[in-house]
Parts: C-alpha cells; sequence; structure tokens
C-alpha cells in the first residue's frame, strides 16, 4: 500500500541528495510503477488539488483532472517532478516570444501516461489537458514552497502573462467537475 507520510520522507531525502532531480525522478518512478496501491490510497473520484505536504522547500500535490479538462499555461518557478497513476495528461510547452515579453509561443509537448514520470525545469511554462474521457490522476512534487512562490499564468482567455490566481485554479477544477459530472447522469 501507498503510504504518503513515507512518500514525503523519500522525497525529503532526494532534495539532499547530489543530483536532487534525478532521485526525485527515481522515487517518483518506484511510487506510479505500481499504480494500483497508489489509486488505492489516494481514491479519486472527481477534479481537484489535495495538499499532501506543504513547506518551504517541498510541496507534494495529488491532483485529478476531470476528463476532457485543460488548464491554461503557466508556470511554477521551481523544478517540479509529476508522476500519472492513471489516465493521461497531455503537456504543452511554451517559451516567452521575446527576453522578459508578456506574450508566449509554443514549443513541443508531451504526453505522459500512466506508470511516465515528467521532470519539469524551474523556467518550464506549460498548459496541461486530460484527453481522456476518465479522470486522470497524478502526484506532483516541487522544490519549494509551491503555495506562496509569485507565479504567472497566460489565460483564461488571452495568453498575456498576468498573476498566477489561485481562486481561479480552483474554479476550473469546480467547471470541469460540474461538466463531466453533468454528462455523467
Amino acid at each position: 500500500m501507498f503510504d504518503t507520510e513515507s512518500f514525503v520522507e523519500e522525497c525529503r531525502r532526494a532534495l539532499d541528495e547530489s543530483t536532487p532531480r534525478s532521485a526525485m525522478h527515481d522515487v517518483m518512478e518506484r511510487a506510479v510503477s505500481e499504480s494500483a496501491p497508489l489509486a488505492e490510497a489516494m481514491r479519486p473520484e472527481r477534479a481537484g488539488l489535495t495538499m499532501l505536504h506543504h513547506a518551504d522547500d517541498l510541496t507534494v500535490l495529488h491532483v485529478v483532472w476531470a476528463p476532457g479538462m485543460s488548464i491554461y499555461p503557466h508556470d511554477h518557478r521551481m523544478w517540479a517532478v509529476i508522476g500519472i497513476y492513471a489516465g493521461q495528461e497531455d503537456n504543452a510547452f511554451y517559451r516567452r516570444s521575446a527576453p522578459g515579453a508578456a506574450t508566449l509561443v509554443e514549443s513541443g509537448g508531451k504526453q505522459v501516461a500512466a506508470g511516465d514520470v515528467l521532470v519539469l525545469g524551474d523556467d518550464t511554462i506549460h498548459a496541461v489537458t486530460n484527453p481522456l474521457d476518465r479522470l486522470t490522476a497524478a502526484i506532483h512534487v516541487y522544490a519549494g514552497d509551491f503555495v506562496n512562490q509569485p507565479r504567472s499564468q497566460w489565460g483564461p482567455g488571452e495568453r498575456v502573462e498576468r498573476p498566477y490566481d489561485p481562486e481561479q485554479t480552483t474554479r476550473q477544477f469546480a467547471d470541469a467537475n460540474t461538466a463531466w459530472i453533468g454528462t455523467t447522469r
């Protein structure tokens, strides 16, 4: 069975390694290699963000995407490791259109499916879509204080940089749940 406290302790030890991103990748890879214990422990039933651990140097979230849900481009301003244990995330990557510019241009993408691990750099800007007709569930580990770190988002609407709005994100997850639940009745 997946144990959140043990997982967080492994993540803390990974931060102290000489190559913490690689060590964190290995921790996550072990966690998502067998999805059943993780799914049993997390029990994803609806889209949302659940804080599993929060500290100045480490944040661990359980993230569940509703079927067909998309979230606008955003940054984290810290490196992150994402492990998918159910479903699939389609990540679209962006870069600023010019140094210091507030607008973006696309710069590739990556599909991340159950059992896969994705490492994001501290300057990554990405948007996420769940292309499936079922929930996608993941563990996201951030090398810092994800809650209080000033960040940016490019949406909803026009893709112009603005301060990250956690209330907007909460609304997007709520709206995605409403849309999904409305189609399953």
